[in-house]
């Protein structure tokens, strides 16, 4: 059994031997208890432990850095003299830093003891309700796990950060499948901290496996038009998430490439777009208290009403750039609810797509992209018609959330996200 205590005050104590001016020490233990399936059937259980440590050190604004799995007194020495050897053969810069001290802090969240009787018993209620409720989807897979995981973090600071943290994730693959005709793969992941509600009930779980059954009916689209598509939740998150890497992130602020860097105040969204950064938002199930460069994490607000709020800045970032520092790393993201049904924004469109996924290059600077629209359906006359096989989106990133015209009220939570669905404007749609 590691001592992490005891771990974490030896690694600190090597750093400041070897001659480190700074240093922030992270060691961790995991324990993973897990149950997969094969094509409706039980066909692992078992456990894994883990363990590791991290150390950062800064010398005269050289910083360096080294992790590893061997937690001995030889490995942990081994571990402080690469982190010195690795900042030994960096460049000094006075953005270097390690956080100031944020004092001693002990975090809970979810439980750290797993009921893996009564986790089996929900698995195997879900595989009921899959047979009977979805006979034309064939789930090929679930991976399913409790996660506890308890951090240390410490630096020269003062600060002292202790985290135990229990989850439940569920995993799953499936197609639609009537015994003749397969649909292409599809996909569902949740987290949660407590077992009172049946899997079918969480996040995206259901509707994503009606989605799979539904892609069996297939519908041609139009050779081309520009028109309304309506992100799921899942897409809506995957775009403000590449939407905060290409306009919001440290990376494009240093660059100095992104097109938002002086916007801060500024309207760069649709006013029906609000997206923050939660914390201790009871929905989530993933959480993260501190970030990983030392600081307690804050609610932020990066978008509000279509209005930048914030960037997305780590410690260094923030240095370099000469701007205030985001408390947090951005894992648990949320965006608010609108007023619209799903059924009306549906309704209100002629000729669009109901979008699940997207499968296409990153985008630039600038925000274009294109790529296959996956998992998704085609909308004709304010009505579902049926999935779209090979069909080309292309729009401006940063202009479809200016073109945001309706967010549902439905909001999904996946554990580590709440997203509604969005309609925007304006997207090029491309058929076979």
């Amino acid at each position: 059994m590691v001592d992490l205590k005891k771990t974490s005050d030896a690694l600190c104590r090597l750093a400041a031997e070897t001659g480190a001016q700074g240093f922030s020490a992270t060691v961790f233990t995991r324990e993973k208890q897990e149950l997969n399936t094969e094509n409706d059937q039980f066909s692992l259980y078992r456990t894994t432990f883990d363990h590791g440590a991290a150390l950062t050190v800064l010398t005269e604004g050289r910083k360096g850095a080294a992790s590893g799995n061997d937690l001995s007194d030889e490995g942990l020495s081994a571990l402080a003299q690469s982190a010195m050897a690795s900042a030994a053969s960096s460049q000094a810069d006075e953005a270097n830093a390690i956080a100031p001290g944020q004092g001693s802090h002990t975090f809970h969240n979810g439980p750290f003891a797993p009921d893996m009787p009564r986790f089996y018993d929900r698995l195997t209620e879900f595989l009921a309700a899959v047979a009977r409720d979805y006979p034309r989807v064939k789930l090929m897979a679930m991976i399913a796990d409790h996660t506890a995981t308890h951090t240390l973090y410490a630096n020269h600071n003062g600060t002292a950060f202790e985290n135990f943290d229990g989850v439940y994730h569920v995993v799953l693959e499936f197609a639609g499948n009537d015994g003749t005709r397969t649909t292409g793969f599809h996909d569902a992941a949740v987290a949660f901290r407590d077992l009172d509600t049946p899997i079918m009930a969480l996040g995206n779980v259901a509707q994503a496996l009606r989605d799979a059954q539904d892609s069996l009916t297939t519908a041609a689209t139009p050779d081309k038009f520009v028109g309304p598509i309506i992100m799921t939740p899942a897409l809506a998150q995957y775009a403000a998430a590449m939407l905060v890497d290409v306009a919001m992130s440290g990376n494009v602020i240093m660059a100095g490439t992104s097109l938002w860097r002086d916007s801060i105040g500024k309207s760069v969204a649709s006013d029906k777009v609000t997206l923050r950064l939660a914390v201790d938002d009871d929905r989530l199930a993933e959480r993260d208290p501190f970030t990983s460069d030392g600081f307690l994490s804050r609610e932020v607000k990066l978008i509000e009403k279509g209005v930048l709020r914030s960037h997305c800045l780590d410690l260094y970032a923030a240095n370099k750039s000469g701007r205030p520092v985001t408390p947090n790393d951005g894992a648990t993201p949320i965006m608010e609810p609108g007023d619209d049904s799903l059924s009306d924004m549906i309704a209100s469109i002629d000729c669009g797509l109901l979008v699940g996924g997207f499968s296409g290059g990153h985008p630039g600077p600038n925000g274009e992209l294109s790529g296959v629209a996956k998992n998704s359906f085609l909308i004709r006359h304010g009505k579902i018609v049926g999935a779209v096989n090979e069909t080309m989106i292309s729009a401006n990133l940063l202009e479809l959330f200016r073109s945001v015209t309706a967010v549902s009220r439905e909001a999904v939570c996946s554990g580590d996200s709440v997203f509604p669905y969005v309609k925007c404007e304006g997207v090029t749609v491309s058929g076979k």
